[in-house]
Parts: structure tokens; C-alpha cells; sequence
């Protein structure tokens, strides 16, 4: 049985596992104009240094949009002229939204984003992090956003066409349906 399945590729992985490098490098073979949609906020110095870091790094050739809350917006009808969308990442846009709206607020928003993801304007890269692999959070606040973000990984790699787990930076693909 073939899937039609929308032009998103999910890439998984823990913290500095290699994933988003990955992703930029699958965008920049992928597209000639590539749209880096960001939902950390600068909040503290060591934000910002890594955001400028990762501005740098990416170079002229990228666009960026920021937004820490409706990235469904932005796959629906992204504000820039691009051929392509890498979504960095997933579990920080999480965090944002579970901070500020609540569980409420992020089951809102993730039925709005999945419905966005169903048939985004662009191609999309997704990152997001593999939180549920490591030791059980010792308090609330940390299980709730560990199960959320479980959650979401499930529901963002039912709807990809393509889910690549990243491992010490090293790619193995989960699913493929090209």
C-alpha cells in the first residue's frame, strides 16, 4: 500500500547527537534557497551566543524566521521567498509553549501544527530532540514535558515521509517512503 504523505522529513536525536548539522546539510543539497525557521528565544547571554553561532554557521545563504509559539503559521505560508523549511527543533518550540500556555495551550497549538505539517507550503526538515531515552526527570514539570514531547515525536514521525534517527552523528534512517 503507497502513503501519500506530505514533503516532511523528521530527524530525531539527543542533545548534541550531530542532528541539526545534519539537517542543514540535507537542506543545503536539497535546496537552493533554504528557510531557517527558529523558535529558541535569546533569553540569556549563552542564547545568544549560540544563536549567533549557529547564524554564522548556517551563512548568507539562509533566510531566517523566528517564532517561539505558531510555527503553524509559518509551514502554512512562510513570510520569506524560499524553496524549503528547516524547523529547529521541535521540543524547543515545545518547551516555549508548555511554559507559557500550558498543556492546554500545547495540545491547541500541536493539533495546529500537525494539521499545518499535513500539506506545509514547502518541503520541511523537523528536528527535535529523543528526550525519553535517558533517566526519569525527579520532578514534574520534567516527566510532563518528557511524555509531551514522546507524544509529539510519535505523531511528527506517523505524518513524515522520511524519519532519520541521529546517533554520535551518524544517520540511520527509521522510515523511508519515497
Amino acid at each position: 500500500m503507497v502513503h501519500n504523505r506530505p514533503n516532511v522529513t523528521l530527524i530525531l536525536g539527543g542533545a548534541r547527537s550531530g542532528k541539526s548539522r545534519h539537517a542543514q546539510t540535507l537542506a543545503e543539497s536539497a535546496w537552493q534557497r533554504p528557510i531557517f525557521l527558529a523558535s529558541a528565544e535569546a533569553l540569556d547571554d549563552e542564547m545568544r551566543e549560540r544563536i549567533v553561532r549557529h547564524q554564522s554557521d548556517r551563512g548568507p545563504r539562509w533566510q531566517t524566521m523566528e517564532e517561539p509559539l505558531d510555527v503553524a503559521r509559518l509551514l502554512r505560508t512562510p513570510a520569506r521567498d524560499g524553496d524549503g523549511i528547516l524547523w529547529d527543533c521541535a521540543t524547543v518550540w515545545l518547551s516555549n509553549t508548555l511554559l507559557k500556555e500550558e498543556e492546554a495551550g500545547v495540545a491547541r497549538r500541536q493539533a495546529e501544527l500537525l494539521e499545518a505539517l499535513r500539506s506545509p507550503a514547502l518541503p520541511v526538515i523537523v528536528v527535535s530532540n529523543e528526550v525519553g531515552m535517558g533517566l526519569v526527570p525527579p520532578y514534574p514539570l520534567g516527566r510532563q514535558f518528557r511524555d509531551l514531547a514522546g507524544r509529539l515525536n510519535q505523531e511528527l514521525a506517523a505524518l513524515a515521509s522520511r524519519v532519520v534517527l541521529i546517533v554520535a552523528g551518524l544517520p540511520l534512517v527509521i522510515k523511508a517512503e519515497d
